[in-house]
């Protein structure tokens, strides 16, 4: 398969450097939050809130910072109530593109998105109008470092994965959703180190980016990211190593 845009190449190098800054963190707490509220505090008969603990865990999150992030979501301490919303639109040269947002001020959440869209040449549109073009898949990442590819494919392949594919750096494992926690397990249980883990919309489809919009829409890309209220942002576009080197955030 494509590579997921490439985009991970910039945004998983940031993650070290968000977690310092506090920002990776906040994520995490939101979202142990609303997964113990969804389903309950109790991460054996809740897979995403097992998830989240797990990011929690890998960005060395203190234990007390996680439990009281759960407890507040189950109500048994006070704290903030965050809504789910999914926003969708357009970037540059038409690409679409899915964020996934926790807020707790809806009203504030779409205006400042909104900004962000448009002042990168993009528009948010209405709801629907591109989750057609993605498909919710689980998506690992493994730096090519790690592991050679053959081994790789044996251990995820009877674990239950899609397909595997590479970005030059990385191997991009593809499963279902059902099948990613397994595959995740089988990685760790081979002392595979993971460089991302999550239920991803993965495009169907690329669109290819090159001169201006590319870097249009790796400034929209990073901008989104970086706002605290956006858990995660998936795009449908291609760009080559030659466009994000020149990128400079």
């Amino acid at each position: 398969m494509s590579g997921h845009s490439k985009w991970h190449s910039i945004k998983y190098k940031k993650a070290a450097h968000d977690a310092k800054r506090g920002k990776l963190f906040t994520k995490i707490i939101r979202e142990l939050s609303v997964s113990a509220r969804s389903a309950g505090g109790d991460p054996d008969t809740n897979p995403r809130l097992r998830k989240a603990i797990a990011d929690a865990k890998a960005v060395n999150m203190p234990a007390d910072n996680i439990k009281r992030a759960i407890l507040k979501g189950t109500g048994q301490l006070e704290g903030v109530n965050y809504e789910e919303i999914v926003y969708e639109g357009y970037g540059a040269g038409g690409v679409a593109i899915y964020v996934e947002v926790l807020s707790d001020n809806k009203n504030r959440a779409i205006s400042e998105l909104r900004h962000i869209f448009t002042k990168n040449h993009g528009r948010i549109g209405e709801s629907g109008c591109v989750a057609w073009m993605f498909k919710r898949k689980g998506y690992i990442i493994v730096e090519q470092a790690k592991a050679s590819e053959d081994e790789l494919l044996d251990i995820v392949l009877d674990a239950g994965a899609e397909d595997l594919g590479e970005d030059g750096s990385n191997y991009e494992i593809f499963t279902s959703p059902e099948n990613h926690e397994a595959v995740v397990n089988a990685l760790k249980e081979h002392n595979i180190e993971l460089a991302a883990s999550n239920l991803a919309y993965i495009p169907q489809n690329y669109i290819k980016l090159e001169g201006k919009q590319a870097q249009q829409l790796l400034r929209m890309m990073e901008e989104l990211e970086d706002h605290d209220d956006v858990q995660h942002v998936w795009a449908n576009f291609d760009i080559d190593e030659e466009e994000i080197a020149k990128y400079s955030g």
